[in-house]
């Protein structure tokens, strides 16, 4: 076979996965940045308030790249003068060069929870704050699970965030700087929306994907709408993760395309337990399955895996 039609015939053999789950942690977030999956998520083992980025060619195998940001470090954290701050659930974009950042600062009472914004040469960063939060929560709104989404079709990009005790869904419209906001897009809330909300476009639809339920517990879940926009009007589509006799809580996910064979996965995190009552404790665990889409392009249920074959 030449050169050509084998580098043709590999790009079609499917992504074989690892057994799950493939790391400690939460909330990933998934982006691909030449050619390589980047993987961000909420810290599994560090006591100081982190973000660190994981990189993988096959989503089999990630090595960790090394701090991206310290929270400690970044004067604004500290000035609402509570006794401690989490590092949550961040998000990753890249545009005009540039990487932006994202991230959830914790805590969410009694101070208000808030939503910072650092920029950076790579996807390994370092990282440079700047400045000031990007979001502050309040009047029943709680500022946390940022995500960025840039619509090939026109090159804006939205930024999507909240949830939690507040459950409320807000959109903006990012500014060319990808640091502060051009406006704010009123969105109904989509049905049984919680938090973490996602963001991804196949073909001419777009998918609204985000959790339900409470993080700690079995009720966690992932429901999905469609829209013909990335700002909806939404249509309800159904629940497509959740909680079996073994894995339970699965959500605040990230979907994401492979570069070498066009197929589809989710990537999120679960409780590696069969007890039914919450609240759990311990660590979650993040795990990645294969999607499908049928000729509609509804996504059908997901089932989670451990070790079998996939």
């Amino acid at each position: 076979m030449s050169p050509r039609l084998l580098a043709t015939a590999l790009f079609f053999v499917p992504l074989s996965l690892a057994a799950n789950p493939v790391l400690d942690g939460a909330d990933p977030h998934v982006q691909v940045f030449d050619g390589a999956f980047w993987l961000y998520p909420t810290e599994a083992h560090s006591r100081r308030p982190i973000f660190a980025a994981y990189r993988s060619t096959d989503l089999r195998e990630w090595q960790r790249q090394g701090t991206l940001l310290d929270l400690d470090r970044v004067p604004w954290v500290k000035s609402d003068g509570a006794p401690w701050h989490g590092a949550w659930a961040p998000a990753i974009a890249r545009k005009n060069g540039k990487f932006y950042f994202y991230y959830s600062v914790g805590p969410q009472n009694p101070t208000p929870s808030r939503i910072g914004v650092a920029t950076g040469d790579s996807p390994a960063g370092p990282f440079t704050d700047s400045g000031k939060p990007l979001l502050t929560g309040g009047d029943g709104f709680e500022a946390i699970d940022p995500m960025v989404f840039t619509d090939p079709a026109d090159g804006k990009s939205w930024f999507y965030a909240g949830g939690s005790a507040g459950a409320k869904l807000r959109v903006f419209e990012l500014a060319d700087d990808m640091v502060s906001f051009k406006r704010e897009v009123k969105v109904e809330q989509p049905p049984h929306f919680t938090e973490a909300p996602f963001m991804h476009r196949r073909g001419k639809t777009y998918y609204l994907s985000y959790s339900h339920g409470r993080w700690n517990d079995a009720s966690y879940c992932v429901h999905y709408a469609t829209a013909a926009s990335p700002v909806g009007p939404w249509e309800y589509r159904g629940k497509i993760l959740e909680s079996d006799t073994t894995r339970q809580g699965p959500g605040h996910h990230s979907f994401v395309e492979s570069p070498q064979t066009g197929e589809w996965f989710i990537v999120y995190h679960r409780w590696e337990t069969a007890k039914k009552e919450g609240p759990f404790r311990g660590g979650r665990k993040i795990a990645v399955e294969k999607i499908a889409y049928d000729e509609k392009g509804l996504i059908p249920p997901v089932k989670m895996t451990d070790g079998e074959k996939r």
